[in-house]
């Protein structure tokens, strides 16, 4: 199996090295500084207290690898809907698509049962590029677990964590996601195939569309923001309203509100990824993680009025910061 993983940062230079050493056809895209330390020394991990380095094909030209079995994108989504003609020369006639991003995806009403059905989500897929470039049929679902970090170019540091868990859109156990897994698994990653994956999804966006906006407007850590009254109660407040949306998708919650937020203040001291961007200067993952809830509610008539106002806030000091 032909794999390419497009955007190989963190997590796809993680994936890329474990994949590589375990025997499969790699190859990564990726670009500057960090594409030209891989190319001259190989994809250095950091994980356990070892170095593992690997050789994997790495350009910046999609043209050069040509057609994969499997594209995995691990861009931030508000990333993607730049790149889908960049990646043509990726597909062929059977490529999977993994959407390796956090949030909604793209393709989540694809061949989802009920009146939504196929229905396209401006706010994570402006002008339908993905869908109409991309296509539904190719996208297996990912949820990704692991915190990994690139410390100089060509350097990765894995934190914490190896499951991805995967999903085809119809909830099928397709040959194609099971050949992936069994790859994934050879590798030493977690890889289960999920029936639901859209609840895998929903649980994972909880934190992320609580924390990561009040974490980018107070500053504040998510221990911090999960035990202190009045954060809590906000990131409560956005978690009940998005788990009535996704009750109404037919979404099934396998943990509670108060749950989810033990969760997050175990962690502690940790600075969100939407924290660490807006520190940084760089653009942050709003449209996945926060418009996309209010766009859903819209559409299954329910009221998001503290999504609403975290939303308006974040998005003015996105702007203020030009980071949007």
């Amino acid at each position: 199996m032909k794999i390419c993983i497009f955007g190989a940062g963190a997590i796809g230079g993680y994936l890329g090295v474990d994949l590589s050493l375990a025997g499969a056809d790699v190859s990564l895209i990726a670009r500057g500084p960090h594409l030209e330390a891989m190319q001259k020394n190989g994809v250095k991990l950091l994980i356990d207290g070892e170095e593992r380095v690997a050789h994997p094909t790495t350009t910046s030209d999609p043209a050069e690898v040509g057609p994969q079995d499997v594209v995995i994108i691990t861009l931030k989504a508000h990333s993607v809907p730049a790149i889908v003609d960049t990646i043509q020369p990726l597909f062929g006639p059977d490529t999977a698509v993994i959407t390796a991003t956090n949030g909604i995806p793209w393709w989540y009403f694809h061949r989802l049962d009920g009146p939504l059905k196929d229905r396209q989500l401006k706010s994570v897929d402006p002008g339908g590029q993905q869908w109409e470039k991309i296509g539904p049929e190719r996208a297996i679902g990912c949820v990704v677990y692991p915190a990994t970090e690139v410390v100089e170019p060509g350097v990765i540091q894995h934190l914490e964590g190896d499951r991805f868990s995967l999903g085809e859109p119809s909830g099928e156990k397709t040959e194609r996601v099971v050949k992936l897994s069994e790859i994934l698994r050879k590798a030493g990653f977690k890889a289960p195939v999920r029936p639901r994956i859209r609840n895998d999804i929903w649980v994972k966006l909880w934190g992320n569309l609580t924390f990561n906006p009040i974490s980018a407007l107070t500053h504040a850590t998510l221990g911090v923001i999960a035990t202190e009254d009045g954060t809590r109660s906000i990131a409560r407040g956005m978690m009940l309203e998005a788990q009535t949306i996704g009750e109404k998708l037919g979404v099934r919650f396998g943990v509670d509100v108060e749950q989810r937020i033990a969760g997050a203040a175990a962690v502690g001291a940790h600075k969100t990824s939407m924290l660490q961007d807006l520190e940084r200067g760089r653009p942050m993952e709003i449209d996945a993680l926060v418009s996309v809830i209010q766009e859903m509610g819209r559409l299954v008539e329910v009221e998001t009025p503290t999504i609403d106002i975290v939303l308006s806030l974040i998005q003015q000091r996105a702007r203020v910061a030009g980071c949007y």
